[in-house]
């Protein structure tokens, strides 16, 4: 409670690709970093909005309708119930902000559904 908390160093804590590790909680939403490369799964979270802000690389997330493209210090909103698939052509770092319980490929079990409340 009496240290901040350095996303840097926490980002060093971990190699692995679309895991997203927890870093702090506030009432009921986790604060997650996760470090991305090449294409994710077409997914939604029908009961959340998700927040995706870049620390550090380049992403895009694609929906049925189009992208957007985020860089280093942007941020985008996700709204609940719509699919999107993030992608990074190279190692990108991210946080995500989401409810406590949230997977992270939302209903669609795939290799990519990684182990939900892992702190680092």
């Amino acid at each position: 409670m009496d240290q901040a908390i350095n996303i840097k160093e926490k980002l060093t804590k971990f190699n692995d690709y679309w895991s997203p590790k927890v870093i702090s909680e506030m009432n009921d939403y986790q604060f997650k970093l996760v470090k991305i490369i090449g294409d994710f799964i077409w997914h939604d979270h029908k009961e959340t909005d998700e927040v995706f802000i870049v620390i550090d690389g380049e992403m895009k997330i694609a929906f049925r309708d189009g992208e957007v493209h985020l860089s280093k210090g942007e941020m985008y909103v996700i709204p609940r119930g719509v699919e999107h698939k993030p992608f990074a052509s190279e190692e990108c770092h991210v946080m995500i902000v989401e409810p406590k319980g949230v997977i992270n490929t939302g209903e669609t079990v795939s290799p990519y559904t990684a182990e939900n409340d892992v702190w680092i």
